[in-house]
């Protein structure tokens, strides 16, 4: 965001007074991410009880910059400052690099008073900063959308043009329903438990579409009477973010997944949305290796921590090999525990 160097400003903490003006600068800044939005912030606190920390930079009562903010504490990871929980972006945004860096050391300084573990701020680009250690395990994909579908069709490689035409063939529909939560968090669960992944709770979702309501887009793919696959999507600025999602092992055969996110992508090119953000995955994954087959632009996430009490960067990532043996378990305990189970596990991995 171009701006004139700021001298005069002061950071304080957020009150709902500011809401309606951090979001409207959330909106208008580059850097700014549905995460970035206090219908975020609510969720977070509703759902899993985190306490906000939020940031603003003012200056004549005038918000300049913002950093959203969480205090973490479970048993696995003990206390961390956290921007943001469960969020692909985070960081702070700011009129200028004075101002993010002095959103930055305020969080620094809340890290230290609050003696965590560590400050996680999670940058969307590099911000070289000697206090903070840099970890890129994330990698994001991305797409400028053609004017048409058709278009869009002949920017894929031919197998993965290849895989819609099979789930075309395959008599595969999308329907577009934000009430059929039910059947979205059947999918949902019983592909995070093929996965090994703790699953988030249905009252999650419930929270998610309260808060975000028209912003979101609950798509479910049917092949006759059996839902196959489904994904919450935002809609953000001029984005299309399918952000929650999972499909069951029965649609591979029918292509489920690749018609899923295609149909997606095709909607919003309808409906005037120029950009396509297909979120983050762990280089060297499953998840990885399937967004690679769309030809979209990656970049990496550098993440950046500041090492408080801890001596070395965490590593929670289902990635982590000393996590390989609990993977396997969690796939092997019934279904209907994994469900009862996973909200209180996933606390732990904000």
């Amino acid at each position: 965001m171009e701006s004139a160097v700021s001298t005069e400003f002061a950071i304080s903490p957020y009150n709902d007074g500011m809401r309606n003006a951090w979001d409207d600068y959330v909106q208008r800044h580059p850097s700014g991410s549905l995460f970035h939005l206090t219908a975020w912030k609510r969720v977070i606190e509703r759902c899993f009880g985190f306490e906000a920390r939020y940031l603003a930079a003012q200056e004549d009562g005038i918000i300049r910059g913002v950093l959203p903010l969480f205090l973490v504490s479970n048993l696995l990871q003990g206390r961390s400052l956290i921007s943001t929980p469960y969020a692909v972006y985070g960081g702070a945004c700011g009129d200028d690099e004075q101002i993010e860096v002095a959103l930055r050391e305020a969080a620094r300084q809340i890290a230290e008073k609050e003696r965590v573990q560590y400050l996680e701020l999670r940058e969307q680009r590099t911000i070289p900063d000697p206090g903070f250690l840099t970890k890129e395990l994330y990698i994001t994909f991305d797409m400028e959308l053609p004017k048409t579908p058709d278009e869009l069709q002949r920017i894929f490689p031919r197998d993965t043009r290849y895989m819609i035409r099979k789930a075309q063939k395959n008599g595969l529909h999308a329907v577009v329903e934000n009430r059929e939560i039910n059947t979205f968090y059947e999918i949902y669960s019983r592909s995070f438990h093929h996965l090994g992944t703790p699953v988030f709770s249905r009252r999650l979702f419930r929270i998610v579409l309260e808060e975000f309501g028209q912003q979101c887009e609950l798509t479910t793919i049917w092949r006759e009477k059996t839902a196959l696959a489904a994904v919450l999507s935002f809609r953000f600025k001029d984005w299309i973010l399918p952000y929650f999602g999972g499909s069951l092992v029965e649609g591979r055969q029918y292509a489920a997944n690749n018609f899923m996110y295609w149909d997606v992508m095709k909607r919003a090119i309808e409906c005037g949305i120029r950009n396509f953000d297909f979120g983050r995955s762990k280089l060297g994954s499953g998840s990885y290796a399937f967004k690679t087959t769309w030809n979209m632009r990656e970049r990496p996430l550098p993440y950046q921590f500041a090492l408080i009490r801890r001596k070395n960067l965490p590593n929670f990532s289902p990635a982590n090999p000393k996590f390989k043996l609990a993977i396997s378990v969690w796939k092997s305990m019934p279904f209907g525990l994994t469900k009862l189970l996973g909200p209180a596990v996933v606390q732990l991995f904000p």
